[in-house]
């Protein structure tokens, strides 16, 4: 579909194939396998010389309808859907590198890619630096010549740190690595990183681009050489495939991403204002509030949609450690306790009991993430009974 048309337009029209039947809706195809004319042709398929689905692990046409409407979205050439944001991941690292690869990335990342870089890819001979997220110094000082790739959060998993895409891109460029940045805090709707001079994006798809908590889902998108080579390659290989069913989902989802997204974000921003004046919170770490370190790059970096939207995820420290983090969270009665975001519920967690607890207690330390600390992905329900369900623990 044309890139002519303005993003709304995209997240409900770009990508659709339409069957003879002429549907509206976009189908879903649950089939494995795809019939072929001849054995000629069946021939030409599977050495990829001729259009044609040949298998589902691989090639399917809701699954392609995915692709198609996040590249869009995102203003890439092409998109590869896995089955989940990690797997997503672990696509790429597997696509893009070898053993005896350098990658730097950063120390604020979600706490299963520590584990993926540090320990599962790094028994096969992949060497990882992590380094201070927003110090753009100890990303040039930590490239060698081996290194191959940079991966990056912005915003920051759990503490909302933003990095300055086009600064790290320079540098990736300079060391002739790829740039990776997870968009999936922002979303397209929020922030386009390839438009910033990053080489690829992944996602969570199980995040905003569904956006009700229903599937599992992951994206790669980039340029199609990247994309459509050896990162689709391992994907045809090993299988770490969307299903269609998830696709089809996701697809739905995608069609009320935009407005979605600028109600969330606006009841983040209240939240965050009223958190940051309430007397039992420590800090607030959210892109929106002037007291951010990078509100300012945020601004410039978060305006996809032609005005500033911070993000729908806040996270904060209370006073007294785990025990007062704990009674916030047990106290509890209407936002869910779960570590999964993006939802249209709103959720909370403690990060270091739950999507950090995994890495050890040095690494979430320099992670910033202490025991005080809670994230709050904020959803659609009233701003008032949000507030009023988090001051049943902060009153406590």
């Amino acid at each position: 579909m044309s890139d002519k048309f303005d993003f709304d337009t995209l997240a409900v029209r770009a990508g659709v194939q339409r069957s003879n039947f002429n549907e509206n809706s976009e189908a879903l195809y649950l089939s494995s396998s795809f019939v072929h004319e001849d054995a000629a042709t069946a021939a030409l398929r599977f050495s990829n010389q001729a259009p044609g689905y040949v298998y589902s692990r691989f090639s399917n046409p809701t699954v392609e309808m995915f692709q198609q409407r996040l590249a869009a979205l995102e203003g890439g050439e092409a998109c590869v859907a896995t089955s989940s944001g990690m797997s997503a991941v672990l696509t790429v690292a597997m696509g893009l590198l070898k053993a005896g690869d350098h990658v730097v990335c950063s120390r604020s990342v979600f706490g299963a890619v520590i584990t993926l870089f540090e320990k599962n890819l790094g028994r096969f001979g992949l060497q990882t630096t992590f380094v201070e997220a927003t110090d753009l110094s100890a990303w040039e000082k930590a490239v060698k010549p081996n290194t191959k790739m940079l991966f990056l959060e912005t915003p920051s998993n759990p503490l909302m740190e933003v990095l300055d895409v086009a600064a790290l891109s320079k540098i990736a460029k300079k060391a002739g690595a790829v740039l990776v940045v997870d968009n999936c805090f922002c979303s397209p709707a929020v922030q386009r990183p390839l438009e910033m001079g990053a080489d690829i994006v992944v996602h969570s798809a199980t995040k905003y681009l569904d956006g009700q908590g229903r599937t599992l889902g992951g994206a790669i998108v980039g340029s199609k050489e990247l994309v459509m080579g050896e990162v689709h390659g391992f994907l045809r290989t090993a299988g770490p495939s969307m299903s269609p069913f998830n696709a089809w989902v996701a697809l739905k989802g995608m069609e009320t991403l935009g407005i979605r997204m600028e109600k969330q974000c606006d009841n983040a921003l209240e939240l965050a204002r009223w958190l940051e004046s309430h007397p039992q919170v420590d800090k607030v770490f959210f892109p929106g509030l002037e007291s951010h370190a990078q509100h300012e790059l945020a601004k410039r970096q978060q305006s996809a949609s032609g005005r500033f939207l911070a993000g729908a995820v806040v996270t904060f420290t209370v006073k007294g450690g785990r025990p007062a983090a704990w009674r916030v969270v047990d106290g509890c009665k209407m936002i869910s306790i779960t570590a999964n975001l993006g939802d249209t519920k709103s959720t909370i967690t403690h990060p270091a009991s739950t999507t950090h607890g995994r890495i050890s207690p040095e690494a979430r330390e320099a992670a910033g993430v202490v025991e005080g600390l809670l994230r709050v992905s904020v959803g659609l329900e009233s701003v008032a009974d949000i507030k009023k369900d988090l001051q049943n623990g902060l009153g406590a």
